[in-house]
């Protein structure tokens, strides 16, 4: 479970790839530095392809990603 305050919470859910990530590109650049997004998903490769987005981009920092029942939970901080 994360600890970090959420600053804004995303929602992609019924969305497949690449629109959480383009989504979530989006919501980042709306973010002050440090402040931490919740994207919440239903694709499995959200997973995969979040983490490849985060790992490729200056910027931003992947937190943490919970896999749950349905919903797929990423958590992404703005690092600059």
């Amino acid at each position: 479970m994360m600890e970090d305050e959420i600053a804004e919470s995303l929602d992609v859910k019924g969305q497949n790839c690449p629109m959480p990530v383009v989504k979530t590109k989006q919501a980042v650049d709306q973010l002050a530095t440090d402040d931490v997004l919740e994207v919440l998903a239903t694709d499995p490769g959200s997973m995969s392809d979040l983490a490849g987005w985060a790992e490729t981009t200056d910027g931003v920092e992947l937190l943490d990603q919970e896999e749950g029942d349905d919903v797929y939970k990423h958590y992404v901080r703005k690092t600059e």
